[in-house]
């Protein structure tokens, strides 16, 4: 099938959303087991634990005995009383990243308290559109609001009235949110679900459908349970450990001048979706295929313009004295257990 096809499902009785392009497996949501640790984008009224020390951090008190961690909290006393979001899955046996930096987004709009200004996302760059979107906008009470407010790419196409709706209904929750700081720690926002997440966040789909097995999601899963990723005449093997994951690249039965060249383009190209499909993120360190060091900068540019194109902040880190490349990847996705398709 050509174009894109959202897919909606379960696995192993956790909520599932699928995104295929051209009949590829392109994105995978997953939600958390019940058991996990809150997942990015929860809100919570906490309280300041303790600092962090040689950090400048603090650690935070959320309900049901879960811990948290607050970067840059100079100045926070211990017992403070505050609003924290979840920013990213928290690492095995580490407490949760969160920040104080409150965000509430929507498919059209994203409010963002304790700043100012209405924006329109630096994607679009149609003119004529921009000012469209800024019509409907004022349609909203967004002006008057007192938060910043920005307009995202998902909002073109869509009705002014829908996107001055979703404008008043987020800054209606982030009105309510901020007042309600007194008490115990409590979750006030909770996080969005894949199926939410899915209509929120992914481009729109030509076809919204349910069922994974009769979409082929269940066999593009089961491939991923293999290491392996076949590139060119190469491959690359993705293997997740405690401190990072590690991707080594091999040129297979290409013995020509260029193979290691050619295996790292073709790597850079896939990586980014080998990633995303895994749920891989943290530290990220690749053992590429012999190539001379005139060949680096083309390498550069080519895994640049790769994650360029990705959904997921990915810092390009750069060489290690043994010629490893390291990345450092948000972790916006949970990692895909082992095993999950029978």
């Amino acid at each position: 099938m050509k174009g894109a096809r959202i897919v909606l499902g379960q696995l192993d009785g956790r909520e599932a959303a699928a995104r295929l392009v051209d009949g590829q497996l392109d994105d995978l949501l997953l939600a958390p087991a019940d058991d996990a640790p809150p997942a990015p984008g929860a809100i919570f009224r906490a309280t300041a634990d303790r600092p962090v020390k040689g950090q400048g951090g603090m650690i935070i008190k959320l309900p049901d005995g879960d811990t948290a961690l607050l970067r840059g909290a100079q100045g926070l006393k211990p017992g403070a009383t505050m609003l924290v979001q979840v920013t990213s899955y928290a690492e095995p046996h580490k407490a949760v990243p969160v920040t104080d930096r409150l965000i509430f987004k929507g498919r059209a709009v994203i409010v963002t308290p304790g700043a100012k200004g209405l924006n329109v996302s630096r994607q679009i760059r149609d003119e004529d559109v921009r000012e469209t979107l800024l019509e409907a906008l004022h349609r909203s009470r967004a002006p008057e609001a007192g938060h910043g407010v920005i307009l995202r790419t998902g909002a073109v196409g869509l009705d002014p009235d829908d996107i001055a709706e979703e404008a008043d209904s987020l800054l209606d929750l982030a009105d309510a949110v901020l007042a309600d700081t007194e008490g115990p720690p409590e979750l006030l926002v909770d996080a969005p679900g894949p199926h939410d997440l899915a209509w929120r966040d992914w481009p729109y789909g030509d076809e919204n459908v349910e069922g994974f097995e009769a979409h082929g999601v269940l066999d593009a899963l089961a491939a991923l349970d293999d290491p392996q990723v076949p590139i060119a005449q190469g491959s690359i093997f993705i293997e997740p450990t405690r401190a990072l994951v590690a991707v080594d690249v091999n040129t297979g039965g290409d013995f020509s001048p260029a193979a290691g060249l050619k295996a790292n383009l073709a790597m850079a190209k896939v990586l980014p979706r080998a990633l995303r499909l895994r749920g891989l993120g943290g530290q990220i360190t690749l053992d590429l295929a012999p190539m001379p060091k005139k060949d680096r900068k083309q390498f550069e540019v080519a895994l640049r313009q790769a994650f360029r194109a990705d959904s997921i902040e990915t810092s390009l880190v750069g060489w290690t004295p043994l010629g490893h490349f390291e990345l450092q990847r948000k972790r916006e996705r949970l990692p895909l257990p082992k095993g999950l398709i029978q």
